[in-house]
């Protein structure tokens, strides 16, 4: 099940998200976002093990 979630970025950031999403790789914010943390905490435990 999907929780909502609220963040904040500096706009800086967010114009880069919004270039990403216009790749077509994305299917919206969430997506690219989920995507990113999860891979992140994918590359964490690889590395802790």
């Amino acid at each position: 099940m999907k929780q909502k979630l609220s963040i904040s970025m500096d706009s800086e950031t967010v114009s880069q998200l919004e270039d990403a999403l216009k790749t077509g790789r994305f299917r919206n914010k969430s997506h690219l976002i989920e995507y990113a943390v999860t891979s992140i905490l994918k590359q964490d435990r690889g590395q802790n093990e």
